[in-house]
């Protein structure tokens, strides 16, 4: 069985950071993709970010050049570090593992099989 926990989220100021962690447990994900979706009330699950244990990343266009995925296969641990936040930015964030191959970039969460409980992350204006 596969685990992942995410937290970090918290409550930010416009202009602020966070950075959100992942840690997966129960099996070894090299091979798969860790992603990261967020969801505001009434609205769908949206895609964030994405890496592969090898390194490659994707971005949304609303996060590109503000956020940053990173990975430490060592630690089996994904983290989101959000700069420049702002209150769209507002959601609970959810990571999540693909547990399968696919070509990347894997954005749509069908793709994903693991999820991980969501953090919820407010940016006040």
């Amino acid at each position: 069985q596969v685990q992942l926990v995410d937290s970090g989220g918290g409550l930010v100021q416009a202009g602020g950071s966070l950075r959100l962690s992942c840690v997966a447990s129960g099996r070894t994900f090299s091979s798969y993709v860790m992603g990261w979706f967020r969801q505001a009330p009434g609205k769908e699950r949206e895609f964030v970010a994405a890496i592969t244990w090898s390194g490659r990343t994707y971005y949304s266009d609303s996060v590109k050049g503000r956020f940053t995925i990173s990975g430490d296969n060592a630690k089996n641990t994904v983290y989101l570090q959000m700069n420049s936040l702002k209150p769209e930015d507002t959601a609970n964030y959810y990571c999540a593992g693909t547990g399968a191959t696919w070509t990347f970039p894997t954005i749509i969460p069908e793709q994903y099989r693991y999820w991980g409980q969501g953090t919820q992350v407010t940016v006040s204006s």
